[in-house]
């Protein structure tokens, strides 16, 4: 199967309006975001970031590769201008190549202006090496295609694919990559492999070095290497003969050497990211070979890959997971190698300190809640998976032999095999560093460093890493991959304070003598070595080899092309430069440490911006004061870049760990930004909105009318004109796949009735699809199902004119948001008979409004009130209730799905499958399904955002289409609106799969 992420190049490119919006979005921006002036940080950005455009080799690259690409606005490079890293570098331009060619056109262009090029995929980077300040290459954007191989045995993916999806392509088949870095859901392959990124289960054993099958790479002098080619090493010799003789030079000297390869062999023994992997010249002889060992943790130094391909390993369906107590960190360390020693294939060490950033997190277990500040307790987490029952109570036997001595006993079984809490355990030890950083006290950037000393040596190790710590004035909190002796450990620093930073680097100088001469370790195991390690290679590495890595560098990219900055860097100032600050903004987006978690979900990551990148501008308005000119361009391009194309849909809260909502206070912003006579409007609104029902079933009445006469042009003809007069933020734009008007809602009765039916406006508004087989809805088939299933539901006569607040929260109108609030609580506490029956919703982003986003609009005894209700979701109810009784379903060949955000948040994204699985032979879940943008109207008011936020989804639906079906394919979610979304992004009619369950239960 191949799923081309990046498939939008084969079309015409969905344009974003004009950057700056004029006159009404800048008035918007400001009354959004004012705050009083204030001097401005020492570290504000200069005028320069407001000239990106006068930059002649950004000009020289607008002409070669368009403007699409070539990014130059304030905005532009301010919002690449930090990553997960506690750096800061403004680039000077941002480009965003295509495919390989443009990416050599690029390189080209920075050589003859003799500038220098540092590349970028995930930004989840923590070293600072996905930063630079001159030319910045976007290769996450556009390279993105990735294709199953061999049956899951290898797998061949682009640098911009997100490794969590490559290894859900993989689970189908029993199958997964081997680094599993706690970033997974960010990380990119690319910068994966370029960081050499390991993680929880990974060791030296499954790493990118030891994994990769080949790969495609554009050198410096705009070569391009396939190393899997079977000429590969001819076609280098003939290409590039300088290079090739220098690899073979440098590989016959390193083996001469004794005393360097005994220190090679030592130095990689363990997890080491400090430095080239010179071991690539003892474990290949061909150069094609040794590029492409060398390429693996070279951080984009060496050569830009554009395509990979590796081995995979298999993924033991069963799995025993133990998360275990112990009374201190030193007494879990001693624990780790018998645990080795006993197969387990991870083993996680967490300290008091870092368990105590958990407390308050979804399914953090009650005994870590409740750890005082003074203790010592500490925790190890381990899992071993496996193909057979007997290998995992062999484990079993054997951790309980090791840990009962010294475990604290909790009364509860040492293991579990519920992949459900496992997972709870997991997701709360790959949110760790996110959640470490939340606790940071106000204005301070978090640092994390990860080093390496032998797994036998751990016990003592942590102890003096804490006490190093402490000693420097610094969180004593530790945790990492205890299997492969990998600690990882947090500052909180203030760059902004001489005392501080002086604390810092005497620390970085005591870190640097106690894992190179007490432990003989690594001073970076999985992080890469960046900018923050880069002054202490020789330190830990001795002039032999620093020597031979110049070496390599200075075959490969003779003019410093490359990462200049990054990694070999004789600056030794190197890691106290350029250190961003961190000013207060929003009190919600504070504990933000800039991870990139969220981005990969976020609707807007193709168009305009991210949350992350909503924050960094924020950030910089700060340190700008709010004042002078470069804050009055980021607030001019903020309306647009940030609030306007925000979906609101906050999946972004859903993958930080720390519940970071930016589409909440972006919602804020849009509040904020209104005027009086918006909230007029909204509050008019609020009271007449069953008059607002009638005329939009009118409108889409007329428009049936109107289209085979103006067809769809003429129609957005139409529409344009009440854009301007209106206002864009407020008139939908006209979208073809629009259907008909809802007919009457379907009779019932009171008496009976197992539960009361709310029949959601959008589903009172919009009829079924154009498309679709017939003209069913999903009020019609709801209750068509539930008499059939003998569950009958009654549908109150006067929910006409109700609604979850969905139109007044998504556009910020709070005023009538309230009322309406106000206005269906009160009637869903008469129709339930105070709570008696439960309120079954049809539409999954009303299911959200009203059973949780009300319910701060509401007052004391309102809420009250609320606390008593049970709302459930149409498609839980169906399955727990209806399905059962159901008569069996005929099959489609295929059910196409469509997990919508308020499902994810809901957390009934399995009850659409089941229902998908209740009438098809195949339901297939494209792994990259994301909010689709729609968004309530918001898909309407911006069409390039859903447009855009759905091009992988639309891509693997194609792929999917392409192969045989055994039988007719069906297209099923649960919200109306996203059905549309859906319809228009793929063409193909979307419909509730309670609709397609009725039709095919008749």
């Amino acid at each position: 199967m191949c799923l081309h992420g990046g498939h939008v190049r084969h079309r015409e490119r969905v344009r974003r309006p004009s950057r700056t919006e004029g006159p009404p979005a800048s008035k918007r921006a400001r009354r959004a975001l004012r705050h009083r002036p204030a001097p401005a940080a020492p570290d504000a950005l200069g005028p320069e970031v407001l000239d990106g455009a006068l930059d002649p080799l950004a000009a020289e690259l607008t002409r070669l590769l368009g403007a699409d690409d070539v990014l130059t606005s304030a905005s532009d490079l301010i919002r690449y201008s930090s990553d997960a890293s506690p750096y800061r570098l403004l680039p000077r331009v941002v480009v965003r190549p295509r495919d390989p060619e443009q990416l050599r056109t690029v390189l080209a262009a920075a050589r003859r202006a003799g500038r220098g090029v540092t590349f970028r995929a995930g930004g989840t980077s923590l070293n600072g090496q996905s930063q630079g300040d001159d030319v910045l290459v976007d290769m996450r954007e556009h390279f993105r295609d990735v294709s199953v191989l061999d049956d899951g045995a290898r797998l061949r993916a682009q640098p911009g694919v997100i490794l969590a999806r490559a290894n859900a392509l993989l689970a189908r088949r029993g199958r997964m990559l081997g680094p599993d870095p706690a970033s997974s859901g960010a990380a990119t392959i690319g910068g994966v492999l370029a960081n050499n990124a390991s993680g929880m289960t990974c060791g030296t054993r499954y790493n990118s070095y030891t994994t990769l099958d080949s790969l495609v790479a554009v050198l410096a002098s705009g070569t391009v290497v396939d190393t899997g080619a079977p000429d590969a090493d001819a076609r280098l010799r003939a290409d590039e003969p300088e290079l090739h003789a220098a690899l073979e030079a440098i590989r016959d000297d390193l083996r001469a050497d004794a005393e360097l390869t005994a220190l090679i062999r030592r130095k990689f023994a363990i997890k080491n990211t400090s430095g080239y992997r010179l071991d690539a010249f003892l474990d290949a002889d061909r150069p094609a070979d040794i590029l492409t060992l060398l390429l693996v943790g070279s951080e984009g130094t060496l050569g830009a890959v554009v395509d990979t391909t590796w081995r995979t390993l298999e993924t033991g369906p069963m799995r025993s997971t133990a998360f275990l107590r112990f009374p201190d960190v030193a007494t879990a360390a001693a624990v780790v190698a018998p645990l080795n020693d006993a197969d387990a294939q991870a083993v996680e060490l967490m300290d008091a300190a870092s368990l105590r950033s958990l407390q308050g997190r979804a399914g953090t277990p009650a005994w870590i809640d409740q750890l005082a500040t003074d203790a010592t307790d500490a925790a190890i987490l381990t899992e071993r998976r496996a193909t057979d029952e007997a290998a995992l109570e062999r484990f079993e036997a054997d951790l309980a032999a090791i840990v009962t001595p010294t475990v604290v006993a909790m009364g509860e079984p040492l293991t579990t095999r519920d992949p459900r809490e496992a997972a709870v355990y997991w997701r709360l030890r790959s949110g760790m560093l996110p959640s470490i950083g939340a606790s940071r006290p106000d204005g301070t950037a978090l640092i994390t460093e990860d080093v390496v000393v032998p797994p036998q040596r751990l016990p003592e190790a942590v102890v003096d890493l804490q006490r190093l710590l402490v000693t420097h004035g610094f969180v004593g909190a530790v945790n990492g991959h205890a299997s492969a002796g990998n600690l990882h450990f947090y500052l909180y620093l203030d760059a902004t304070d001489d005392a501080r930073l002086a604390s810092y680097r005497a620390f970085m100088e005591d870190l640097v003598d106690l894992i190179v001469d007490r432990y003989e370790g690594s001073l970076k195991g999985e992080h890469g070595t960046g900018r923050n390690m880069a002054p202490y290679l020789g330190r830990e590495w001795g002039e032999a080899a620093v020597a031979a890595m110049w070496r390599v560098k200075r075959a490969l990219d003779p003019a410093g092309l490359l990462g200049p900055g990054v990694f070999l860097n004789e600056d030794p100032e190197a890691a106290f430069t350029d250190l961003k600050s961190m000013p207060a903004i929003h009190d919600h987006l504070n504990p933000c440490i800039e991870c990139g978690f969220c981005e990969p979900v976020c609707p807007s990551r193709h168009l305009t911006s991210t949350p992350r990148q909503r924050i960094v501008l924020q950030r910089e308005l700060a340190r700008q004061g709010y004042t002078g000119p470069v804050a009055q361009r980021i607030t001019d391009e903020y309306a647009y870049e940030a609030v306007d194309t925000c979906a609101g849909d906050s999946s972004c809260a859903i993958a930080c760990p720390v519940d970071i909502d930016t589409g909440r206070v972006m919602k804020e912003l849009r509040r904020d930004g209104s005027v009086p006579l918006a909230q007029g409007v909204g509050v008019q609104l609020a009271r007449h909105w069953g008059a607002a029902e009638v005329a939009g079933r009118f409108a889409l009445r007329a428009a049936q009318l109107l289209r085979p006469v103006v067809g769809d042009r003429g129609l957005s003809a139409l529409t344009s004109v009440g854009r301007r007069i209106g206002g864009e933020e407020l008139v939908p734009s006209w979208v073809a796949e629009l259907p008909g008007p809802a007919p009457r809602l379907p009779a019932t009765t009171r008496d009976g009735a197992e539960a009361v039916f709310f029949a959601a406006c959008i589903n009172r508004i919009f009829g079924a699809s154009k498309a679709a087989a017939e003209p069913t809805t999903v009020s019609q088939a709801f209750v068509a199902l539930a008499d059939r299933a003998g569950h009958p539901v009654w549908l109150p006569d006067d929910v006409e004119g109700l609604c979850c607040g969905t139109v007044w929260h998504s556009k910020g109108l709070e005023d009538g948001n309230r009322i309406m609030a106000a206005r269906v609580l009160d009637r869903m506490w008469s129709w339930s008979q105070g709570g008696r029956l439960p309120i079954v919703v049809d539409a999954s982003s009303c299911t959200l409004g009203l059973a949780h986003d009300i319910v701060e609009l509401l007052d004391p005894e309102r809420a009250t009130r609320h606390a008593q209700l049970r709302i459930v979701d149409v498609l839980r109810w169906t399955r727990e209730v209806l399905l059962p009784d159901l008569p069996r379903a005929r099959a489609l060949g295929l059910a196409v799905v469509h997990p919508t955000c308020s499902m994810n948040t809901l957390g009934i994204t399995e009850d659409l499958a089941a229902l998908a699985g209740a009438v098809s032979e195949e339901v297939f879940v494209p792994v990259s399904a994301t909010c689709c943008a729609f968004a309530g109207d918001r898909g309407m008011l911006h069409p390039e955002l859903t447009a855009t936020a759905t091009e992988e989804e639309v891509a693997q639906v194609a792929e999917r289409l392409a192969q045989p079906v055994a039988g007719e394919a069906g297209f099923v979610s649960g919200n109306r609106t996203c059905e549309l979304g859906m319809e228009h992004a793929t063409g193909r009619p979307y419909e509730s799969v309670i609709v397609t369950l009725e039709r095919l239960t008749r």
